[in-house]
């Protein structure tokens, strides 16, 4: 039997742009229309077919199951988030069923069996979970994580499917209940369960569908953003869902290595809204080469957001040169900025208006903390950054310094927002709460930025920042310099500061390296060493480890803090060559 699509509008239910209190009412509405979720292969295939009504009556089934299986109200339900149905309709049935569903990441090649199961154990643990689902094919990962934890119910969604329903009724979550449990990418610290409730999903929704992204009818989404995390579960199955807007899905897993899929899906449908993090762009740059094989047409993409990460504005400006004869338009491009405490979006660029740049004087930044902007000067001079955009509405934004005091224009501090979409808190850990918000609803981010006119520009986390003889250094300026280098990828380099036994910090740079010969291994030492004192006139312990070696968060991100440590424990002493860091200094 032939599959085909869910429709992209649905005549007989007008759009409702996310003007819900709840999940559940947003499901409610969305089964009176024609629109759901679709499921791909690698290859494009379409494998799954799922309108919007039928999630609606699966997900009551479930719901049903769990209440009469004794599941107690605001209980968890961890959930290996991987892109299934099963897994997605079970996320929802939670919502029905008064249960706080918890999305965790899926193992993946870096780090070993060992480490995943740990860090698994310790979030079903840490979350107090009552049930524990798993795609069947990673179960054994769920069943070994939850040894010696008291979880009554543990197994896949056809385990969970085949339940007696027992004549149980559900009580769905309202306005003013809770929504889930989203543990943060962990890429400053071990990851922590933000509570994110009924309102902050409303909220958030709202906001990115009716001033972000001004949903329409017509509107298709395409996504192969991983569930576990903020940009793929808010951005893209629940945001979606709130606007009654079909998704076409593919998993990271097969985004990785087909690229072009993804593009693909866009052109096949007319996708309008999709999102990647930069690195995302990247393949598929590797990959453009393939593009002329593939019946591409990618004049409907309107709004091709840029988030999850650092934005790096010469790998979209690749993107947009290899895919412009396939009807990519440059100013689609949405730079945003947002985070998993903030429920997912904090601001967007407007539409249609690409990647806006703020080129600033480096030294000045670097030195006095301010962004003194250099329209036309030595680009070995300026650092030109991604601006986000403005604070969405009914949020509100300010840089503060050390003491809290709001900071005017172009001044570099810490990010603070609040406004509807910030969470309850951490999951069980009042003290963590207490160090990122306030009592009067403020979130201290961990990044840090600036304001131009009512604008965001983001620099980096604060806790990554390097600070060498009072100059402060962005380690993504390391990281992209170096990755530069002919033979390396994006993702290669991660840069961070470590006590010097001579004194003050040093630099340490770990780049991945492919070379085995000895005398390939030093040349590239020594053009690392060369692109550092270039663009940013440090000098650094340059180390080279395997590839793969390098860790990241469970959203793909590189860990810095993890490959501090690493490098710390003597995880990366192979490379003989360099054993000791060496004094940092200040440029001229």
């Amino acid at each position: 039997m032939t599959l085909t699509a869910t429709a992209t509008t649905s005549p007989r239910t007008p759009v409702r742009v996310a003007d819900f209190d709840s999940l559940v009412e947003a499901l409610d509405y969305a089964a009176l229309g024609q629109a759901g979720w679709n499921f791909y292969t690698a290859r494009g295939e379409l494998t799954t077919v799922i309108g919007y009504a039928e999630v609606r009556e699966r997900a009551l089934a479930l719901a049903r199951r769990l209440v009469h299986a004794g599941m107690p109200r605001d209980s968890r339900m961890v959930m290996i988030a991987d892109t299934d149905p099963g897994i997605m309709v079970a996320f929802l049935a939670c919502q029905y069923a008064g249960v706080m569903p918890v999305p965790v990441a899926l193992p993946t090649s870096l780090g070993g069996r060992a480490a995943y199961v740990d860090g698994l154990s310790r979030q079903v643990a840490g979350s107090g979970a009552f049930a524990a689902m798993a795609p069947r094919e990673l179960l054994p990962f769920l069943s070994e994580a939850c040894v010696g934890l008291d979880i009554p119910l543990i197994g896949s969604p056809e385990d969970f499917a085949v339940l007696p329903e027992g004549g149980a009724e559900p009580r769905p979550y309202r306005k003013g209940d809770p929504g889930y449990l989203q543990y943060s990418s962990g890429s400053t610290r071990f990851p922590l369960g933000v509570v994110i409730p009924q309102r902050a999903i409303a909220g958030n929704a709202r906001a990115i569908a009716s001033d972000g992204l001004r949903i329409r009818a017509g509107d298709r989404c395409v996504s192969w953003l991983p569930l576990y995390h903020d940009m793929g579960l808010v951005g893209f199955m629940l945001t979606p869902l709130a606007c009654q807007l079909s998704v076409d899905f593919m998993t990271t897993r097969d985004f990785a290595r087909r690229p072009l899929t993804w593009l693909s899906l866009i052109s096949r449908h007319g996708g309008s809204l999709s999102f990647s993090p930069t690195f995302g762009y990247d393949l598929c740059n590797r990959r453009a080469g393939d593009a002329s094989t593939l019946p591409l047409d990618l004049a409907t993409w309107r709004a091709a957001g840029i988030g999850g990460d650092m934005i790096q504005p010469q790998v979209l400006e690749r993107f947009a040169d290899n895919f412009a004869p396939y009807g990519f338009r440059r100013p689609a491009f949405v730079p945003s900025y947002g985070m998993a405490e903030a429920t997912l979006a904090l601001s967007f660029s407007p539409l249609d208006t690409g990647v806006k740049l703020d080129p600033i004087d480096r030294r000045r930044l670097a030195e006095d903390g301010v962004a003194v902007p250099v329209p036309n000067g030595d680009p070995e001079l300026v650092r030109p950054f991604v601006v986000c955009g403005r604070i969405l509405i009914g949020h509100q934004v300010e840089i503060r310094d050390d003491q809290d005091k709001a900071l005017p224009q172009r001044r570099l501090g810490r990010i603070c927002v609040r406004g509807p979409s910030i969470m309850d808190g951490y999951f069980n850990d009042d003290e963590a709460t207490r160090r990122v918000l306030a009592p009067d609803g403020w979130l201290d981010t961990g990044d840090l930025g600036y304001l131009v006119g009512n604008e965001i520009v983001i620099t980096g986390r604060s806790k990554d920042l390097i600070i060498i003889n009072g100059r402060n250094i962005w380690p993504q300026d390391l990281e992209w310099a170096v990755e530069e280098i002919d033979g390396l990828r994006r993702g290669d380099a991660a840069a961070f500061s470590i006590d010097n036994p001579r004194g003050g910090e040093g630099v340490v740079v770990l780049v991945q390296c492919r070379i085995s010969a000895a005398a390939g291994r030093d040349e590239l030492r020594a053009k690392v060493v060369a692109v550092l004192q270039r663009a940013a006139a440090v000098e650094a312990t340059v180390v080279l480890v395997p590839p793969k070696k390098l860790p990241q968060t469970s959203s793909g991100k590189l860990s810095r803090s993890k490959a501090k440590a690493n490098f710390l424990s003597g995880m990366y002493t192979t490379d003989a060559a360099a054993t000791e860091p060496m004094p940092s200094k200040s440029s001229a």
